[in-house]
């Protein structure tokens, strides 16, 4: 029993030691490590300093100089420092200039979004040289633990939106909210006459070249000119976007578009004058069928007053008013009116259509639908009223000569040229059994000398009548006489017109010593006209 109480003892006391010694290790080594922890979270990184003798830079810290390479712009030290520290510092090519007389100069720079600091900047006058010392506040002098692969995502990210905006033809500007330009891309900067690429030195602040007040809602385009030291200038389409510490712009050249315009309104301003030249009346209508173009000869012709066509009436009602100013044609009744109109316009609309409109005033017009591009429609107004009093008294003459005509007792026909029979009288259709009129197809001179050679006894005259037919424009004439399968002896005359057209007169001979006697003469002996 003694034994193994002694055992138990032994045990115990060497465990309780080995207890006691790896506490003890512990702790000694926790107190080594804790100083290399400490230092280890956050390295220190060196003071960004710049050294300038005027612009031109004589030293610089190693992060100063990586801040120079990372402002992607062409041109001295001096202007990529100015180019980045303008859009931070109020003022700053003003306050620098002041330096040599201040001696001490200290610039806190606008306010950034989120919890970040504004930067800090010490200028001071070192023997006639200016020590520029960049404070960032947030990083309170240490440098930022990033990963190689993050750190390369991010600077090709940077490089890629950056190698964008620089070749971008599209001008981009940030404004702050005190309207000041505080970042642009290249075009602007080109633009803008802010590069100077002999001295390559950027001015700083950048100018303005848009100075217009913001109007209208967040992305509307706005039209504004640039002076270019030409004649036309040079023309943008502006958008504005604002955010919470300015507004973002967006300058699109609108040069095409404004040439366009400009062709656009001398080629309406052509057409306007040569439509105030025309006779017709011209009615322009829209997909919505709202008068939009209408020249004065429409004014003088429907008797609408200009302030309501100017207004721009719908198609019904600039018809409505014609139907009011009895311009129209006579309706049996409104409904059926509306009908003739409604199928007026789709006619118009789907083709070309024309109508003749017999006014109540006795004129009458012509109205002619056209389609035009974008559903639009346009309706021409012609007084004919002459036009048509000319063909209707054309029309009577005619009638009346045809009538004298029917009156001969001669049978007389006349042909063309080309051998078709132009006109014939009803003594002609009487004496040869036909109606030149009424045959299907033409009726030339070779139809015509068959039948006379079928219906008279054989005689050399069809020849010589055919030979005399093809001597076109030769004014002679010929004459005889022949004799019809009935007995019936027959007096011809055949005579040139002008133009190559010939006529052929047949007449009755009642003895062989009998004379033929003129036309005029036999015309009144005939019953119901006086004889001389």
């Amino acid at each position: 029993m003694d034994h193994w109480i002694q055992a138990a003892l032994i045990a115990f006391t060497s465990v309780f030691a080995a207890v006691v010694a790896l506490i003890a290790i512990s702790f000694i080594t926790g107190q080594r490590l804790r100083p290399a922890l400490k230092a280890s979270p956050v390295p220190e990184v060196e003071q960004t300093v710049f050294l300038f003798d005027d612009q031109d830079l004589v030293d610089a810290t190693v992060p100063a100089r990586k801040l120079l390479e990372a402002v992607l712009l062409a041109g001295s030290d001096w202007a990529r420092l100015a180019a980045f520290l303008g859009p931070r510092l109020d003022d700053f090519p003003g306050r620098m200039a002041a330096l040599s007389a201040e001696g001490r100069i200290e610039m806190t720079g606008r306010s950034e979004d989120g919890d970040r600091a504004p930067i800090r900047l010490i200028a001071e006058d070192v023997a006639g040289l200016a020590r520029l010392t960049l404070v960032d506040p947030s990083a309170e002098g240490r440098g930022v633990l990033v990963d190689g692969l993050s750190m390369r995502a991010i600077e090709d990210e940077l490089d890629l939106l950056r190698d964008t905006l620089d070749h971008a033809p599209t001008l981009v500007w940030r404004e702050d909210a005190s309207g000041e330009v505080s970042w642009a891309n290249r075009a602007y900067i080109l633009q803008s006459g802010a590069l100077d690429h002999a001295e390559e030195t950027l001015i700083w602040p950048l100018p303005k070249i848009f100075p217009l007040a913001q109007e209208g809602a967040p992305g509307a385009p706005r039209r504004a000119r640039v002076d270019d030291g030409s004649d036309e200038g040079r023309w943008f389409d502006c958008y504005a976007y604002p955010y919470t510490k300015g507004t973002l712009h967006f300058a699109l050249s609108a040069d095409s578009a404004v040439r366009a315009e400009k062709t656009l309104r001398d080629f309406v301003q052509t057409l306007t004058k040569t439509f105030a030249d025309l006779p017709i009346g011209l009615a322009v209508f829209d997909r919505q069928r709202q008068l939009q173009l209408f020249n004065p000869a429409l004014l003088d012709l429907t008797q609408l007053g200009p302030e309501f066509l100017s207004a721009r009436p719908t198609l019904y009602a600039f018809l409505d008013r014609l139907r009011e100013a009895r311009m129209v044609p006579e309706p049996k009744d409104y409904r059926s009116w509306r009908l003739q109109m409604t199928e007026l316009e789709k006619a118009s609309a789907a083709g070309f259509h024309t109508e003749t409109w017999s006014l109540p005033s006795g004129q009458t017009y012509r109205v002619t639908g056209r389609p035009h591009p974008n559903g639009a429609v346009a309706f021409l107004f012609e007084d004919i009223s002459s036009e048509i009093a000319l063909t209707r008294r054309f029309r009577a003459e005619l009638e009346l000569s045809h009538r004298v005509f029917d009156l001969l007792p001669d049978g007389v026909a006349v042909f063309q040229a080309s051998g078709e029979l132009a006109m014939s009288n009803a003594a002609f259709a009487k004496l040869w059994g036909v109606e030149p009129d009424s045959s299907l197809g033409r009726f030339t001179f070779a139809d015509a000398t068959r039948i006379w050679q079928d219906q008279c006894r054989p005689d050399p005259t069809w020849a010589k009548m055919r030979d005399f037919a093809n001597r076109i424009g030769v004014a002679t004439a010929i004459s005889g006489r022949v004799e019809m399968r009935t007995g019936q002896s027959l007096g011809y005359e055949m005579s040139g017109l002008p133009g190559g057209a010939v006529m052929v007169r047949f007449w009755p001979v009642q003895a062989e010593s009998m004379a033929h006697k003129p036309t005029l003469e036999h015309a009144q002996t005939r019953p119901g006209l006086p004889a001389e």
